[in-house]
């Protein structure tokens, strides 16, 4: 990942989250020239979409509490501190989504809401070594 992706408030990934994901990655490398591989994960597979041979974003199928959801693009923020993002969409009117949760080896998120119904996800990534 990029140094300027990790700076608080930078756009830093994307994700989509689908019922195909299989027609998914086909669709998009087709269409973008893509390139992707896998990641098999506790409980899912993962797929992370590259452009260049640098990682850009993910594709995953859709998590159970999302059932009946149509399949849906998200965008990752980069925070310094997701809890006390959280705190703060509270304090300005929004709504936490999800809580705080730890994605092991990759950070700590969380899924907001502002006032207008924007729904966006933040993201505080573990120190990577150089």
């Amino acid at each position: 990942m990029k140094e300027e992706s990790l700076k608080h408030g930078a756009f830093s990934w994307m994700e989509l989250m689908t019922t195909d994901v299989k027609s998914a990655k086909e669709f998009y490398v087709k269409l973008f020239g893509w390139e992707t591989e896998d990641y098999p994960m506790e409980g899912m597979d993962y797929t992370v979409s590259k452009t260049n041979g640098e990682d850009t974003g993910g594709i995953m199928s859709m998590p159970p509490e999302m059932a009946g959801m149509p399949p849906m693009w998200g965008i990752y923020v980069t925070v310094d501190d997701v809890d006390s993002t959280a705190a703060k969409v509270v304090e300005l009117g929004g709504t936490v989504i999800r809580p705080p949760s730890d994605i092991p080896n990759v950070g700590r998120f969380c899924v907001l809401s502002d006032p207008q119904g924007g729904v966006i996800t933040a993201i505080t990534y573990v120190a990577r070594s150089a």
